[in-house]
């Protein structure tokens, strides 16, 4: 070997890359909130391949899920629906990047252009990808329902990021209103959820009911600006409010017009998450306060190496598995389908189907390293900064948050050119260049 040979770097593997990373790591940085979000993710992803149930009976494909068949595993959506964790961690995190921004004297513009540019950049491939399916599976024949089925199932997630483009949009109001009124900030948001519920039910108002994505999510958030300024931190107050919660909770589902499920389930007249309904922001405070009684040992132990690299590597992709862990799953499904419905005749809920759940698993992570590899780029990426108005940036994101959430709900068939939803599938792409996002930016 010669000793130019000798003197060339060789290629790290990813475990050594992370752990190269992990080594940087500053002692200022609260290592738990990367943990809490690599957390939540892995159980958002075992929660939805866990809870996928389809199935063949007389020729038909059902896109059923177990909440259907077995109504016992709706508890455990208590522990797999955490979603507040994931905006307890973002207000965290906005907290932290905005007050360092204003102290920097860096502007609501630029900030705002970088959080678009990591929230944004990474979720329009799938978009492309699903638009290209979609459209080659109405050529082939293919039902236009199980087509907005079976893309409506791959991009639930994205439901998450039309949320949170908001949340991160008015991130200066809250965070202004946090300064000003501390944790009066948090239960005004919550009397409005309150209020809100009371027009949904006693009033029959269900349209207003849709507010309370603002009002329970926005509340959530205050609580991870509280959070980093100590307001809810330590064992003792973390437990207080984990039991408030708790008991919020049970009331909710024991004696109120609240279902057990912390998710939708196909048949029950309301739910609890479309929209949001009191007893998420109850879960929400039973999920933070629990895991805000845990801190103090959880970061002792992600001093550790092995643990912290772990995490590092986690969040190194962590958006790139959250938005396609449910494309991997559909595809692996849509493969049983086209080798005969292999896998798919035996009935949800059976010992048999419980038997064969790691064998699905294991296909499902399989299935999702291609796309982890090849997509997580995407999440990498960030261009350098650019001169945009904030009016752009804003309406670039709301008109993102629009499409997003369109196809979160229906999926991409439709009526349009190549039987899809055209100018729904527009509304991202259109927002995004609004906001002056480039997917492509070199990482």
């Amino acid at each position: 070997m010669s000793d130019r040979e000798d003197r060339e770097p060789r290629p790290k593997g990813i475990w050594s890359q992370a752990a190269a990373l992990a080594a940087r790591t500053p002692e200022s940085r609260n290592r738990y909130v990367d943990f809490l979000r690599a957390l939540s993710i892995s159980a958002v992803v075992i929660g939805h391949w866990m809870m996928a149930a389809p199935y063949v009976s007389g020729g038909e494909v059902g896109l059923s899920n177990l909440l259907e068949h077995q109504p016992w595993t709706r508890w455990l959506t208590w522990v797999f629906q955490v979603m507040p964790v994931f905006f307890l961690v973002g207000g965290y995190s906005n907290g932290v990047s905005w007050n360092s921004a204003t102290e920097a004297g860096r502007s609501y513009s630029v900030w705002l252009g970088s959080r678009l540019q990591r929230l944004l950049g990474p979720v329009l491939p799938l978009i492309v990808l699903w638009a290209l399916l979609g459209a080659l599976a109405g050529q082939l024949g293919m039902a236009p329902e199980l087509v907005a089925a079976s893309s409506q199932m791959a991009l639930i997630p994205i439901w998450f990021l039309a949320v949170y483009l908001v949340v991160v949009v008015l991130v200066p109001v809250t965070y202004a209103g946090w300064k000003r009124f501390g944790l009066a900030s948090f239960w005004i948001l919550v009397l409005a959820a309150i209020l809100d519920d009371l027009l949904f039910f006693a009033a029959d108002l269900r349209a207003a009911g849709w507010l309370n994505y603002a009002f329970i999510w926005l509340a959530v958030h205050q609580l991870g600006y509280a959070w980093r300024d100590g307001h809810v931190a330590g064992s003792r107050k973390g437990l207080g409010w984990a039991l408030l919660g708790a008991v919020a909770l049970v009331g909710f589902v024991a004696i109120g017009p609240y279902p057990v499920s912390m998710v939708s389930v196909p048949g029950e007249e309301v739910s609890n998450t479309l929209p949001p309904k009191l007893p998420m922001l109850a879960l929400a405070l039973v999920q933070s306060g629990l895991l805000l009684a845990l801190e103090v040992p959880m970061r002792r132990w992600l001093s550790h190496a092995r643990p912290w690299t772990a995490t590092v590597l986690i969040n190194g992709m962590i958006m790139t598995v959250f938005l396609w862990h449910l494309t991997a799953s559909t595809l692996v499904i849509g493969a049983a389908l086209l080798l005969g419905d292999i896998g798919l005749a035996v009935p949800p809920g059976s010992g048999t189907w419980w038997a064969v759940r790691p064998v699905w698993m294991l296909l499902y992570a399989l299935a999702l390293i291609p796309f982890a590899v090849g997509f997580g780029r995407f999440e990498r990426a960030s261009s350098k900064p650019r001169t945009i108005g904030a009016w752009r940036l804003v309406a670039g994101g709301l008109l993102s948050c629009g499409g997003l959430a369109l196809l979160a709900l229906s999926g991409v068939a439709g009526e349009g050119w190549l039987g899809l939803r055209v100018w729904v599938l527009a509304l991202p792409f259109a927002g995004a260049w609004l906001a002056g996002v480039n997917p492509l930016a070199k990482t």
